[in-house]
């Protein structure tokens, strides 16, 4: 089969985990890296081996035609070059969370659909194995009929106000970095339509915000909590409790471990021991989905960026 052919823009820390993935993948390759700075396109192409580098997101798109661009900028610029992109009738993955508010993802999706290009979330949480296990389980009825969900995430951001979590110029704030992953990961477990949502935050002196509390009514009588702080360390976990039992992920957006209670005691324990580079799912996922001429993944729709750059405006309004 012909390689599968990845440009990268943004030449980040995010991008060299995207190439080191790339390289674990038989018919995948990096065929370019693409930066503001010719000169850290080139430093990256020189440690991954890739055969270009740019100074010029247009210029690489024009020159090297790739079968996908994975964008790898701050969140300020993911709508610009994801419309870039689709200038060049280029599919995208790029970084979560795609998009800061509703009016870009509105913007792009109905561009995308008139297109009729593939665009995906680069959201690779939701393909582990851990997770894709706690879904598994949770279809099963293993824990019996679903009552609550709660995911916990976060981390201490750096004092420095220019620092990208801190920095509204670059699209800092917890919802955008990290409570995405709340959001899109216990949607993904408990599999069932949100019927509302109610939000809580809190805000740093740099005016983003700094802990998202949000309370959603799902379907069939299912509550879920998803707290996200870069204010402090949080337990990061997800649990999901039912009638008859209950799963527990240890850092479940990047752990590699599944619990399963049921009728207070611990009847599976799943442990990961495969996965070398959490990427290496979403690549997988674009490359089949272009290759298939599919316009979107079922794993990571169209459906949950709109989701949850909705909810990105409730937090934004809440935060105080």
């Amino acid at each position: 089969m012909k390689p599968f052919r990845f440009a990268i823009m943004g030449a980040g820390g995010i991008a060299n985990k995207f190439a080191d993935a790339v390289a674990l993948i038989p018919d995948v390759e990096v065929c370019a890296i693409a930066s503001k700075s010719k000169e850290r396109a080139a430093d990256f192409a020189a440690r991954h081996n890739l055969p270009a580098a740019y100074g010029s997101y247009e210029e690489m798109l024009r020159v090297e035609r790739p079968d996908c661009v994975y964008i790898a900028v701050t969140h300020d610029a993911h709508f610009t070059l994801c419309m870039l992109c689709f200038d060049y009738d280029t599919p995208v993955l790029c970084e979560k969370s795609m998009f800061q508010n509703a009016k870009e993802a509105e913007t792009f999706f109905a561009r995308a659909e008139e297109k009729g290009i593939f665009a995906m979330e680069a959201m690779w949480s939701r393909f582990l194995p851990t997770v894709m296990k706690a879904r598994e389980w949770l279809a099963e009825g293993r824990v019996g009929r679903p009552v609550l969900g709660e995911m916990t995430i976060g981390f201490k951001s750096s004092p420095d106000p220019e620092n990208r979590i801190n920095n509204p110029k670059l699209g800092g704030g917890a919802a955008l970095d990290i409570t995405v992953y709340s959001y899109d990961v216990l949607t993904w477990v408990l599999d069932r339509p949100v019927l509302r949502a109610s939000v809580e935050a809190t805000k740093m002196a740099t005016g983003v915000d700094n802990t998202d509390v949000i309370l959603l009514r799902f379907a069939d009588g299912v509550i879920g909590l998803c707290k996200s702080t870069v204010a402090t360390h949080p337990d990061e976990r997800l649990i999901v409790e039912g009638t008859e039992g209950r799963i527990v992920l240890p850092y479940s957006h990047l752990g590699n471990e599944a619990f399963l209670w049921q009728n207070g005691r611990l009847t599976e324990h799943f442990i990961d021991n495969k996965t070398k580079n959490g990427f290496t799912y979403e690549i997988e996922e674009a490359a089949r989905c272009v290759r298939e001429g599919l316009t979107e993944s079922p794993v990571c729709p169209h459906a949950m960026t709109l989701e949850f750059s909705r909810l990105c405006d409730q937090i934004f309004d809440a935060a105080e």
